[in-house]
């Protein structure tokens, strides 16, 4: 079941290769066979007439294809990691974070202090402005926080904001944000989440005008936009010292909307474009080989999941057996390695390693499908049972590899491709047996995103397990780490023994650049132009 965006799973012969190897019922996936085939020759083609000049670092232009619309710059309107990481260079927030420590530092706000569980007073940095020339006061900032705050307001992600009560200026250049009640992902959802909007210019334009002729603090400003095609931006000249953007090297940035995945290959191959991303497994070997092309494969925050319902009625799953025997069944490394690749590392715990109070050391299950007929047996189904399990229609290749694998232990599955909205319905209302998911905790490093997510008595969470249930909600209402990680851990060890889900893997961004570019992604699943930068 798909809750956020997701990448292409398959594109080509070679991976075709590796998916027949998995079992008969891949072999004979005739639809997947011959669009991979149709993919690697369209590339092959392509690779073969191209020929490398790459000439963004000639006149300084940062070429950036999408296949994804910009669909709009308002970052509060935005939906897409595309328009969010174009946003995230035209706007700055309170503060940022450093993915390389995991601590916060200072970006609008010149510092910050905590004075209750419930308050937090920000300085305000001096000598800001915003694109058109205005100066950055408190006023803007109080004026955004209380405005994306508002129920009414209709922030796309308001998971992002709907924590906070109230924010008020204290002094000429402090100010205090009182949250609802104790909440310890402030400082996550204020670092890149919660841009500062000029009060007067929003009121000038409304959400209107920041759709498409946005300013803001960022280091970079908006040149021209062309709905649908193309974003160009140049650096900011008065952009302000301190924070992670500092100094930010190339003059410009065009991003571009290029639909066509080959369109961008033939793009990058001939040096119109200098970075692409979300490129398949196989396809980013091929480019690997090409003259003045370098690429990257990144771990990133989102990660594979089934989740198990054992409240379907009459469903087998309510056998902790049965659960178990699933996940000894299933070989995670095989399909990883022909699906993902070596570059996407195998979890055990329904979590990120990278997110805060991921607890690792957790009961793990082998790869055995001796181990998971003996628990069938053990549970009365030595004859075989019947279950049904979501999918989306980008990881049918997956889940047939996943079917081909509980066929071999007797286990029947029958695969149900739908809809968002359909999925949802089904798996909450109790009507599906399994589901196979991705989530990337909207980018947040911290374990209240995936695991507090599914088992933390929401509407995702169909198993309600109190033992599990209660210390994710304790942790969510109190600020004391230590304490966190603690109920965290209790709470994915639970979820392993009772074997409730099956974690597979980590995904990894792959990106293909510019040989002369250096642009690395980071683990939320967004790309700090900002860093960019020529050799």
């Amino acid at each position: 079941m798909k809750t956020e965006l997701a990448l292409t799973n398959i594109n080509s012969a070679q991976a075709l290769i590796a998916i027949q190897q998995q079992g008969t019922a891949l072999k004979n996936n005739v639809i997947i066979y011959q669009a991979a085939c149709k993919a690697a020759i369209g590339l092959l083609v392509l690779i073969a007439l191209s020929q490398p000049t790459f000439a963004g670092k000639a006149d300084d232009t940062l070429n950036v294809a999408f296949t994804n619309e910009i669909e709009t710059l308002d970052y509060y309107m935005a939906t897409s990691r595309e328009a969010l990481s174009v946003g995230r260079i035209l706007y700055d927030g309170l503060v940022s974070k450093d993915f390389k420590t995991g601590k916060f530092v200072p970006e609008l706000a010149e510092s910050y202090k905590f004075t209750s569980d419930t308050l937090v007073d920000f300085k305000i940095r001096g000598g800001v402005k915003f694109h058109n020339g205005d100066a950055l006061t408190a006023d803007d900032v109080v004026f955004t926080l209380n405005l994306v705050s508002r129920p009414d307001f209709g922030a796309r992600y308001a998971i992002a904001v709907n924590w906070i009560d109230r924010a008020e200026r204290l002094d000429g250049d402090t100010v205090r944000l009182t949250m609802k009640t104790p909440y310890p992902l402030a400082l996550e959802m204020l670092a890149g989440n919660v841009p500062i909007y000029s009060k007067t210019y929003y009121e000038k334009v409304s959400a209107t005008g920041m759709a498409v002729k946005p300013i803001g603090t960022g280091p970079y400003k908006l040149v021209e936009v062309t709905p649908g095609v193309s974003v160009k931006l140049e650096r900011f000249a008065d952009y302000y010292k301190g924070g992670q953007k500092e100094n930010p090297q190339i003059g410009k940035i065009n991003f571009r909307v290029l639909p066509e995945r080959n369109t961008q290959y033939a793009e990058l191959l001939n040096g119109n474009i200098d970075w692409i991303w979300r490129v398949p497994k196989d396809d980013i070997v091929r480019l690997a080989s090409r003259p003045g092309v370098q690429v990257e494969s990144s771990p990133i925050m989102r990660f594979d999941h089934i989740g198990m319902n054992p409240r379907v009625p009459n469903s087998p799953l309510a056998d902790v057996r049965v659960r178990k025997a699933i996940n000894y069944a299933i070989n995670r490394k095989e399909i990883r390695d022909a699906f993902k690749g070596e570059s996407s590392p195998i979890i055990n715990s329904f979590c990120n390693p990278i997110q805060f109070g991921c607890e690792t050391n957790v009961v793990t299950y082998e790869y055995s499908p001796k181990k998971a007929k003996e628990l069938l047996k053990e549970a009365g189904f030595e004859k075989g049972l019947n279950l049904s399990m979501i999918i989306s229609a980008e990881a049918a290749g997956l889940a047939e590899a996943v079917k081909a694998n509980l066929a071999s232990v007797g286990i029947n599955l029958t695969l149900n491709k739908l809809q968002y909205a359909a999925a949802i319905e089904q798996w909450r209302s109790n009507k599906q047996d399994m589901t196979y998911g991705d989530w990337g905790s909207y980018g947040v490093g911290d374990a209240a995103l995936s695991v507090g997510n599914y088992f933390g008595g929401g509407g995702d969470d169909v198993v309600s397990d109190p033992e599990i249930v209660n210390p994710i909600i304790e942790a969510s209402k109190i600020m004391e780490m230590d304490r966190r990680k603690a109920l965290y851990s209790k709470a994915l060890k639970l979820i392993a023994d009772r074997a409730y889900r099956v974690p597979l893997w980590v995904w990894s961004m792959n990106t293909a650049m510019s040989k002369e570019l250096e642009l690395h992604i980071n683990p939320d699943e967004f790309i700090p132009f900002y860093g960019a930068k020529w050799k």
